[in-house]
């Protein structure tokens, strides 16, 4: 039975002359504190449900905690970060958080603008995916509320830190082709504006992984690496000027799945087909990665475990500011499918 709909806001002395308790009894309800007994705290809940009441949530963080995570995607077209968001909502089910998201939009004025206003709002709480601020801004985030990143390597005592082992990750995919019996192997990575914080961000990680497998294969005349972006124009671009190469390359490394889908788009259009013409392999294993008809190869960096650990490592950093900081790595697992086969020739 819905609530009957009141003329003002239920506050805390409606529910506790509803309840016929005292307003400090509500408040211990309230705050899960010590000193309210099972009955009393059924009958304070009993009247919450029917009355409707919902506190204020500026009015809980002028009493310490708002109850609220704040966190901030760069791309929301970026179909991995969902995954990571999943990990972090399922994380938090069953608690009295909410989780607010912010679109980092991949720059540096509008995250900042982002974070700035979630802690303004007072959010006890922040997970900042792949951001692209320098880490000095970074680390000032963090001292003003506990901060998590997630997807960026590097180390600072400000925050804590959930990657994926890049590096690990990229090997696994060229391992993969050149078992297949592919040699000339390209990759499309992301291009890195900023030398000064390209080493801690994924791309890089995957980009390095890439050279560093390849040379460990003894394939260091077949380094191939195309710059664009990790979007599917990216991809799209990345590949067209692969595929005009006077010898073109058997296999594609794509950086992220949304790269790959950019590839698959222009592979199609120059009439060629995956994996007959160009095998193809992505990173982050999507949802979209296993559809049928698009069978694409990747690497699972566990976006779900990521979203789960961010979440714990948080909430221990709320619980404890002054704890050292923690870095989780995960390790990739490779996936393969349909978009890559042995060479043609």
């Amino acid at each position: 039975m819905e609530p009957p709909v009141s003329p003002r806001r239920v506050t805390i002395v409606d529910v506790a002359r509803h309840a016929q308790v005292s307003t400090t009894a509500v408040s211990k309800v309230l705050r899960n504190a010590y000193g309210a007994s099972p009955e009393m705290r059924a009958k304070v809940r009993r009247a919450i449900d029917e009355l409707g009441y919902r506190p204020l949530a500026a009015a809980r963080g002028l009493r310490g905690q708002t109850y609220t995570i704040g966190v901030m995607l760069p791309d929301i077209r970026n179909p991995f970060f969902p995954e990571i968001l999943d990990g972090v909502t399922g994380c938090l089910a069953d608690t009295d958080y909410q989780v607010l998201l912010g679109p980092g939009c991949n720059g540096e004025k509008e995250e900042a603008r982002v974070t700035e206003a979630m802690i303004d709002r007072g959010m006890d709480g922040l997970v900042l995916v792949a951001p692209v601020s320098p880490r000095p801004h970074l680390e000032r985030v963090a001292t003003a509320v506990p901060t998590v990143v997630v997807g960026r390597h590097g180390h600072s005592p400000a925050y804590d830190t959930v990657t994926d082992d890049d590096v690990a990750g990229a090997a696994l995919i060229v391992g993969h082709l050149a078992a297949l019996g592919h040699r000339r192997i390209a990759h499309i990575e992301h291009h890195e504006t900023d030398p000064t914080r390209s080493v801690e961000m994924p791309n890089a990680q995957r980009a390095d992984g890439y050279l560093q497998a390849m040379r460990k294969l003894g394939l260091d005349e077949e380094i191939d690496v195309v710059s664009t972006s990790y979007t599917q124009q990216g991809g799209y671009d990345g590949a067209k000027e692969l595929l005009a190469r006077p010898v073109r390359p058997t296999a594609v490394f794509a950086g992220a799945d949304i790269v790959a889908m950019g590839v698959l788009e222009a592979v199609a259009e120059a009439g060629l087909s995956v994996p007959g013409d160009l095998s193809v392999a992505g990173y982050d294993n999507t949802t979209f990665a296993a559809f049928g008809p698009i069978s694409l190869t990747s690497v699972d960096q566990a976006g779900y475990e990521m979203g789960k650990n961010a979440v714990r490592l948080l909430l221990e950093r709320i619980a404890d500011r002054d704890r050292p900081s923690a870095k989780v790595t995960l390790s990739p697992t490779l996936v393969p499918r349909r978009s890559t086969a042995q060479p043609s020739y």
